[in-house]
């Protein structure tokens, strides 16, 4: 009797094709995370600023608002676009400080 029969060949070919794409999708993920968190360590490094969550959260509403005032003296909102903009550096640098 033959012991690996149609079932086994197939079951088994299967298995290959899922262990191999789990396999791609772990090196891919791994290789986009450790990407990103080397662009996290690198930006705050070069900002003299900790790799925490609340800095970085600090940060990007700090650039938000200073986006916002530039939007805003585009439009022709002079006294809003300079409140944007100065709390917006008020924030960036309490931050970098």
């Amino acid at each position: 009797m033959q012991a690996n029969g149609f079932f086994d060949g197939v079951g088994e070919a299967i298995g290959d094709a899922i262990r191999v794409m789990v396999e791609f999708l772990v090196g891919f993920f791994g290789n986009f995370f450790g990407a990103f968190d080397d662009f996290i360590d690198g930006l705050t490094r070069s900002l003299g600023i900790n790799a925490s969550f609340f800095s970085i959260l600090v940060l990007v509403i700090g650039l938000w608002l200073l986006w916002r005032g530039f939007r805003a003296l585009l439009r022709g909102s002079l006294l809003g676009g300079i409140v944007r903009i100065v709390l917006a550096l008020f924030i960036l640098s309490w931050l970098m400080t």
